[in-house]
């Protein structure tokens, strides 16, 4: 229906007039009001009587009209804003669909519709409308449409339920049918398969979900121009986590060495690979699957980056993931089946895990960041590279010792002396130059000094990142 025909009806319970676009508050009101109850048409440019006052729609009002409401709702909304003509003048139709989770705060305040008009929701409503937001559905908990027994494959069932036994000692009888064994994990509601038993089982998944599928790519350079390999694996969220871990490991290199006094070669990836299937299963595990995107892996020649669907679950923050926090579960079915073959705990320790194997392993802290509505974990190489520091004027000693801190994670000044069989004075030298020159942090005090590379230091920023761009699609 267009603007003209939307006038001629008048104001209504979906229906909102606003004169002028200056009106945010009162636009941001609207927003909230139909966002909480069935949607509704908001027509920016049209006053109470339905007369047509128009006006000139600058380059970027709609952008920054759109962004206002957005920065300012809570969970946000993203309305649609369209240019409409009527009676030979531009207006603004907004448009805004009942949300699927309730209630919509505009500047800390929810509204509703009442009639013609917008009504400020009382506390004891607010918690009413909390209350029937808990008994919903989760995505992975709603059955699957058309989804029957025989599209479950009862081979990698059984093949998760060997896996269960092994790793929680969570047993059912092999012989037990399989409607049976998908009901004790919950999978079944009312007689019909979840959305979570098609993921994890399904011979076909994609047949219901054609976005529940991980890309991998491995990019020549440091941007994502070129690719030298790519891959895209379907199939169940169980296999496609293997299968992405074996694409990643393909193509991450392994840094090799020599360590004095000894003969044989010592080799290790240039990234952990625990933190690596650690970060893929929490992609997996936790993406939001209403989403039409996918998970992607891509490769760089100096990180690795983790690009999962959505972002945190609420009331989840960037800071939270470095220290202890609750494990919140977007998807409850699917992560009460990872946890049952091992792959997560349900502690909220994953991001420490993630970290802990990264400092571990010589490599900075990884990067959490939230892009286009995105968690993307970033693993980045050590930039100590022997070019880097022969630019830094380094002397054999202090490489030395750069060295044996990316496999040793630490190192006292006795150690350096020891290492390079030198005394206090210049051992005392060479480790003030390392300071000063940021490659080395001092930790403890007294006799519990040591030291450890800074890039390794943990640095957690006063507030969370957040970053706004574009998602690739390989």
């Amino acid at each position: 229906m267009d603007a003209h025909q939307l006038i001629k009806r008048g104001e209504s319970e979906k229906i909102e007039f606003k004169e002028f676009l200056k009106l945010k508050d009162e636009i941001g009101k609207a927003v909230s009001s139909f966002s909480n109850c069935k949607g509704g048409i908001i027509l920016v440019g049209v006053a109470d009587s339905g007369k047509v006052i128009g006006f000139s729609v600058g380059k970027d009002a709609l952008e920054e009209l759109a962004n206002y409401i957005k920065r300012n709702t809570d969970p946000q909304i993203y309305p649609s804003l369209k240019v409409e003509e009527a009676d030979g003048k531009k207006v603004i139709a907004i448009k805004v669909n009942e949300s699927e989770e309730k209630p919509v705060f505009f500047k800390n305040h929810a509204y509703k519709r009442v009639g013609r008009s917008d009504h400020l929701i009382s506390s004891s409503e607010i918690r009413k409308l909390a209350k029937e937001e808990k008994k919903k559905l989760n995505w992975d908990e709603q059955v699957c449409g058309d989804a029957k027994l025989e599209d479950i494959d009862e081979e990698k069932a059984e093949d998760f339920l060997r896996k269960t036994k092994n790793e929680r000692n969570f047993y059912i009888q092999p012989k037990t049918p399989l409607k049976e064994v998908l009901g004790r994990l919950e999978l079944m509601r009312n007689g019909k398969l979840t959305n979570a038993a098609a993921l994890l089982f399904g011979k076909n998944p994609q047949k219901f979900f054609l976005q529940a599928e991980t890309r991998c790519a491995r990019f020549k350079g440091t941007e994502p121009l070129k690719f030298i390999d790519m891959k895209v694996f379907e199939g169940t969220i169980i296999d496609q986590i293997g299968k992405a871990l074996n694409f990643t490991l393909e193509h991450m290199p392994m840094a090799a060495w020599i360590e004095p006094g000894r003969p044989e070669r010592k080799e290790k990836y240039e990234y952990p690979p625990e933190a690596i299937r650690e970060a893929i299963i929490n992609a997996v595990c936790h993406r939001d699957y209403s989403i039409s995107s996918n998970i992607q892996i891509r490769i760089f020649d100096d990180k690795i980056e983790i690009w999962g669907c959505g972002p945190l679950p609420m009331p989840l923050t960037l800071e939270d993931l470095k220290r202890k926090h609750k494990s919140i579960l977007r998807n409850p079915l699917i992560g009460k089946c990872f946890f049952l073959i091992g792959y997560i705990e349900q502690w909220g320790t994953g991001t420490n895990k993630i970290i802990k194997e990264c400092l571990n392993h010589g490599i900075p802290e990884p990067l959490f960041e939230e892009i286009a509505q995105n968690l993307v974990v970033t693993f980045r190489k050590s930039k100590l590279t022997k070019e880097y520091l022969d630019i830094l004027g380094l002397n054999e000693r202090q490489k030395k010792t750069i060295e044996y801190l990316k496999e040793h994670n630490k190192i006292t000044k006795g150690g350096h002396m020891k290492l390079n069989d030198i005394s206090k004075t210049p051992a005392f030298e060479d480790i003030n130059d390392l300071l000063r020159k940021k490659l080395i942090a001092k930790k403890g005090i007294g006799r519990n000094t040591y030291y450890i590379l800074e890039e390794s230091a943990s640095k957690r920023p006063k507030k969370d990142r957040k970053i706004i761009g574009n998602l690739l699609m390989i």
